[in-house]
């Protein structure tokens, strides 16, 4: 099925173009985004499955950033990041205008790309996010990593995981073989100390210290990984906590070591970082991420790797304060759409041509369903999942029935369906936006298209109804 794009990627090409010319790069750089920004560059296309072609199961290296926003990649928009590696990839492959996060904040979304399910479907999925020891990833509850294992992948998480702490709580108890990285959602990019004060760097569940810039750490590390002599198809979850705060680049020892300070004198905020950061500051993380990628895509090739390993990009939730976001509005923590719509690429060059763009509306479920149905591992019977496969879309080009892109976090409700979305913020006010005619969810339909938000609603409490409560 080809994907045609929406009057929200077909404007500002020229300004694609342009960010092209300015990268140096070979091919035009892609640009997107809803209505009112830069979108579709000149050489991209909309998505068309190339049929009839086959290949073995493939590695799979999925790479989250954190808390970056929709619009922070040059090939997004981004009128002042410049990040030409993401932008290669997304030449080489998909870039998805419409995807989105499983929730607004850091460990629910990880919840839902780990189970596949809708955040409320697990106790420890509740909290929004995991700020202390007492819930997390239960061992015995099937994820992407125990499926895809048992179907015969070696699995390997490097970097954050924020689904719980030790002793109960790691990504080796949930099916990954190896875990080196930082159990909270924070940490200070070089002491490695968490929002606590504690020590917060694991090879497994043994601290390893190592002082270094942690992005540095991450990439070096997942390098080694994707350069192994692999006897079996992996699945890497290489997340990073670039650009999360605290805003410090590699290099800003002296802001480093006053945060530590700070820290050690007991203040519990000083993570937040609330005092500190710039856009330019901002910008400098988002570079370092973006040049982090390319050098663990660069370890791929050179091991021979990069035409049958599936590569996605994306992020956990809608951008931080320093973010760039336009046109959407609202950021983390929030059901906008800048609080959970996010970049999102995909890279398989055995099955999958590159230089596309497409519309259709995913989030992170889906990408737990598509990975395993692609992998050859079936869900757990038990625990159904709320994600659909686009496995058949990506590879045969099947049509994707439409269907509900479901979300809720404390005190806000939504519910996407095609064009249009319910919402209700913390006013307690039902509206109801067509996004394709208003990304940026100002002008409300509610009071003119009264019988479908009714209708939107309505789903939207079926599903609810069958989650647990808060509190719980």
């Amino acid at each position: 099925m080809s994907t045609p794009l929406s009057r929200r990627a077909l404007g500002g090409a020229a300004v694609g173009a342009a960010a092209g010319v300015a990268l140096g790069a070979s091919a035009p750089t892609a640009s997107a985004a809803p209505s009112g920004s830069a979108t579709a560059a000149p050489s991209e296309r909309p998505f068309r499955a190339a049929t009839g072609r086959h290949a073995p199961r493939p590695n799979i290296l999925f790479i989250l950033g954190d808390d970056l926003g929709w619009a922070d990649l040059s090939s997004y928009g981004s009128p002042h990041i410049r990040t030409p590696h993401l932008d290669r990839l997304a030449r080489q492959g998909v870039r998805f205008t419409d995807a989105y996060s499983g929730s607004a904040t850091c460990s629910p979304t990880r919840f839902s790309l780990y189970t596949g399910r809708y955040p409320g479907r697990t106790k420890g999925g509740l909290a929004e996010p995991i700020a202390d020891r007492s819930v997390g990833l239960e061992p015995t509850h099937p994820t992407l990593a125990s499926l895809l294992r048992d179907a015969g992948y070696s699995t390997a998480l490097i970097g954050k995981w924020h689904c719980g702490y030790l002793p109960d709580h790691s990504p080796t108890r949930s099916g990954w073989d190896e875990f080196f990285g930082n159990f909270g959602g924070a940490l200070e990019y070089y002491s490695k100390l968490g929002l606590g004060g504690e020590y917060d760097l694991y090879e497994g569940d043994a601290e390893y210290k190592d002082l270094r810039y942690y992005t540095r750490v991450l990439t070096e590390r997942a390098s080694e990984y994707v350069s192994r002599d692999h006897d079996r198809p992996f699945l890497l979850n290489l997340n990073f906590t670039t650009p999360h705060w605290p805003w410090i680049a590699d290099g800003d020892e002296e802001t480093s070591a006053e945060i530590v300070r700070r820290i050690k004198a007991g203040d519990r905020s000083a993570l937040w970082h609330q005092d500190g950061g710039s856009i330019e500051k901002y910008k400098e993380m988002v570079e370092d991420l973006d040049r982090s990628v390319g050098t663990v895509l660069a370890a791929l090739r050179r091991a021979g790797r990069e035409r049958d390993t599936l590569v996605f990009f994306g992020s956990d939730n809608g951008g931080e304060r320093f973010s760039y976001n336009w046109p959407l509005a609202g950021n983390k923590g929030s059901l906008q759409e800048g609080g959970i719509r996010v970049p999102s690429i995909l890279r398989w060059p055995a099955r999958i041509d590159g230089g596309q763009a497409s519309d259709l509306p995913v989030y992170s479920p889906d990408w737990t369903a598509t990975l395993l149905d692609i992998g050859g591992a079936r869900p757990h019977p038990a625990y159904p999942l709320d994600g659909t496969s686009l496995a058949g879309h990506l590879l045969r080009g099947e049509q994707v029935a439409e269907r509900d892109l479901f979300w809720r976090v404390r005190g806000e409700r939504a519910l996407r369906r095609g064009d249009w979305k319910y919402y209700r913020g913390r006013s307690g006010r039902d509206q109801l936006f067509h996004l394709g005619e208003d990304a940026r969810e100002q002008a409300d339909r509610a009071p003119y298209e009264t019988e479908r938000l009714a209708e939107l609603k309505a789903a939207w409490e079926r599903t609810d109804a069958g989650l647990l409560p808060y509190g719980s």
